[in-house]
Formats: C-alpha cells, structure tokens, sequence
C-alpha cells in the first residue's frame, strides 16, 4: 500500500483538458497528463482494500491495488509489467473505456473512486517513453496457424496472445488498415490513430501477419481458411446497426453514424473518401442515440460547424447519481455529459421519432417528433411508453444520424458459408467459458460472439478465447487468465 493515510489527504483529481473553444478546432486528443505529483497523489488515494472489488469491476482482471503502489513508488517497470499481465493494449482502455473498475471501488461508497483509468493510461505511455514496451518475439513456435478475422480490440488480443503461445496468427481485415472500431470507429479527439499504429508495428515485429482490403466470405471463401489453417477466430464485431424505419427514412440527409463518424476518420488519416460525401457544416443536426457513439457524433459535428445539435434519446433521463436499483458495486446507469457535450450540444430525453420530413428532390429538411411518458417497475426500470398528447412537433434538420446501437454481426458471407450457429439475437453461438462455435476448429469472441458491448471486454474476451484456442491446438495452455481458477487448464 502506497500511503496508509492517501484516501484521507487526497481527494480526486482528473487531468486538465483544452478548453471547448480551442479543441473543437482540431481533431487532437485533448485530456492532458498529469504532474508527477498529481499522479503520486492520485495513486496513494488507492486504500489496498482487503477485497478490492475493482477487480471484479474490470471485465480484464486487471490487478490495480498493486499497480497503484508500484506507481506511488514510481517502480514504471513493475507497474508496467502488473498492467500488462492482464491488458495487451492499456493505451486504448486508457482513453476510451467507461471505468466499470471505478464503479466497483471500494473508495467509491462514500468519497469519489480512485481514477484508475487515468492511472492506467500513465502507466502506460511513461512505459512507452522510458522504452519498457518492446516487441517479444517467441522462442519457440508451435507450427500450427491461426486465422483471426477481424482487427478491431477482440481480433487484436486474441492475436497477440496466440502470437505469445507460439503459434503463426493470421489477421484478415477487410478495411484497408488494422484496428476495426478503433481506427474507423472512434474519432481521433479521443483516440489519435498514432496510438493504433504503434501497436500495430509492435505486433508485425512479434510475428502477427496482417492482410488487409481482404474480406473473408467475399475474397476468400470459408472452406479454403478451414483447408489452410489450424483454428479459426471469428472476431468481426457487430456491425449490422439498428436502423428507424419510420416514414422518410430513403431521405438523402438520414444517415447511420458509423458511415459518417468513418469518413471524418478517413479525412484526419489523409485516406481518400470514395463514397457519398457526408458533412454537417451549417447545417441543422440531429443526433437519435444517447451513448458513446451519439455522443461522438455531437463532437464530430462540432468540429464540422454544425449550425446546431440536438442528441435525443427515446429512454427517460437517468438519475444523476445511483439510486436504491443500482447500488455500489455495481455499475451505474445515471446520467454521462460527455466531453463532446461540454462543446456544444442540446439534449433531450423520453423523444420518440415519428417521420422524417423532406423536400421534392427527397432531401431531408425536417423530423416530425414526440415528447414520451415512461411506465417503470418497481425497480425503477422503464418497461413501457406512451405519446404525451399535444407534444408532438416538427424540427429543422438536413442531418439525422442514428446511433441506437448494433444487432449482430454480418451474415452474408463467412458466417453463412461456414455455417455456424447463431443464438437468438444473431450472434454467433459459441459455448460460455469455451469459446467453440458448432463448426469444428472455428472459435468466437468479442461483440460478434456477445453482443455489442464494451472495448475492455472485446479485449477480454480475445484474451480467453485466444486461451481456449491455445489449449485446442497444444492440449494445454499457459496464456494468462483473468480467473486464477483457470490458470494452465
């Protein structure tokens, strides 16, 4: 334990940010680090609790009591080596997750949790410059190969981790560079791409071979990657979105927002966008979504000039700190204000929309919407809804982009080809703990196997899969697990 007395002395603190102002005219990481002795301060808040539930709270395992000290002690090598026996890309969970940890801090029941997401991506970047992160190249390799479909976090560790057992990985992408939502998904203001790349080269001097532009199912059909490859890992994400198929909605201006948050991405790399052009420069913006990716809409339309933004959200506006149906520890559904919303950005919740309005030409120039009033149970949940009379309204708007989610991965190609079972929301079916699909050698991970969710369990569940897939082809597996239960199974 770093200080006995931290928790006491020393109350949270988060990094300084660019001002709204200055940042929306970039497209730059904007969070800056902290002085050594802020971050001294902010890791002796940890209290070494006697059952750290942060552990739990993490969907990786990660270790944080003991990387807290080590970086109180200012021991980079051991607080580098703690982080990264259980997270293969802490620079990418440093920025952009949510912190399920913080949530489950002990600290938290009754002062704000210890910022560990912070600590964390300092661990990390102070490593990369003191030249701790260096390519490992194996040993001793196995002979057998692996096919990994997909770049994004859940392809990237399950490769890195069978690149470690020895194995010969194979990544196939079908865009034309690595990092699947993390390089087209996530905007540069909070993920600049130079962080993806850096791990990309370290991961092509270990051995990990990337195909790009490269679709599997299309470019190569299934039953040639089942002839050339040992194990297969199914690692595509989600990608098939949730649309609003209300009237108007063929309307030029209505858009999904991973193709418009994609272009933008493009542009900040200097990639060519060949596809229709999608901007919001004054133009009247309306974002259908309220999470993360909503939210990263509104940032990027800033940067855009939007003439204005609106984010809705059909579900009622959460609390703003727990209440009795979510207690400590578990996570928190209570209201998020977004960096992206500190730059600008109206917001509504409980909307419902009904039509999207446009002109003789089919462009969009409004949306018909309505004001909803939310049934709950007794646990506070909403279950149902209905339209509050005399609300409903027509507002100005050349852009709608939807962001109400994912629903499953893509079927047409691979996953038809190979066959593999599906579960009953059109994921693939792989067995809990295992990983195998119901094709023999063909494993699954990440949101195309669970769903969308989080990058730190996208990572997570590379990691475990990447374990099961060890074990499969050697008949044993060292690989590291986050449940010390399932160590050398």
């Amino acid at each position: 334990m770093g200080k006995v007395t931290g928790f006491k002395e020393f109350d949270r603190e988060l990094p300084s940010k660019r001002s709204p102002e200055e940042r929306i005219k970039d497209y730059k990481e904007f969070n800056l680090m902290f002085t050594e002795d802020k971050l001294n301060n902010q890791a002796a808040r940890c209290m070494n609790c006697g059952i750290p539930f942060c552990h739990s709270g993490c969907p990786l395992g990660n270790i944080i009591p003991e990387f807290n000290d080590a970086v109180y002690k200012e021991n980079w090598e051991e607080a580098y080596r703690i982080l990264s026996s259980t997270n293969n890309f802490p620079e990418f969970t440093g920025r952009i997750c949510p912190a399920p940890c913080e949530s489950a801090c002990v600290l938290g029941i009754n002062k704000p949790a210890v910022t560990i997401e912070e600590i964390e991506k300092h661990i990390i970047e102070i490593a990369y410059a003191k030249g701790l992160v260096k390519p490992k190249v194996p040993l001793i390799r196995t002979g057998k190969t692996v096919a990994v479909i997909g770049s994004g976090p859940a392809g990237l560790a399950a490769a890195a981790q069978l690149n470690k057992a020895g194995h010969l990985v194979t990544v196939f992408e079908r865009d034309d560079r690595a990092g699947g939502l993390l390089r087209y998904g996530i905007p540069d203001f909070k993920l600049e791409k130079w962080v993806v790349e850096r791990r990309i080269d370290i991961m092509e001097e270990e051995g990990v071979v990337f195909k790009y532009n490269t679709e599997v199912g299309k470019d190569i059909q299934a039953n040639q990657l089942l002839a050339d490859f040992d194990a297969v890992v199914l690692a595509g994400g989600s990608t098939i979105p949730r649309n609003l198929p209300v009237p108007g909605r063929e309307l030029k201006g209505v858009y999904y927002a991973m193709q418009f948050l994609k272009q933008q991405n493009k542009r900040v790399s200097n990639i060519e966008v060949q596809e229709e052009e999608i901007t919001t420069a004054e133009k009247d913006v309306i974002v259908i979504g309220g999470g993360d990716t909503g939210s990263d809409c509104v940032g990027t339309s800033n940067r855009q000039g939007a003439k204005s933004i609106v984010q809705f959200e059909l579900m009622p506006k959460p609390p703003v700190s727990r209440t009795e149906s979510m207690p400590w520890p578990t996570y928190p559904m209570v209201l998020k204000t977004s960096s992206s919303h500190e730059e600008g950005c109206e917001r509504s919740w409980g909307v419902n929309t009904k039509e999207f309005i446009g002109d003789a030409e089919g462009n969009l120039t409004g949306i018909r919407i309505v004001d909803v009033s939310w049934e709950t149970d007794i646990f506070g949940r909403a279950i149902k809804f209905s339209e509050v009379e005399g609300s409903e309204r027509i507002l100005p708007a050349q852009r709608v982009f939807l962001a109400m989610g994912f629903l499953h991965p893509q079927k047409e190609g691979l996953l038809e080809q190979l066959g593999v079972e599906l579960d009953e929301r059109g994921n693939v079916r792989a067995q809990e703990g295992l990983y195998q699909t119901s094709v023999d050698k063909v494993f699954a991970a990440g949101d195309m196997r669970r769903g969308q969710s989080l990058v730190v369990w996208a990572i997570s569940e590379g990691r475990e899969a990447a374990r099961r897939v060890d074990q499969f082809l050697s008949g044993y597996t060292a690989l590291e697990s986050k449940d010390a239960e399932n160590m050398y199974a």
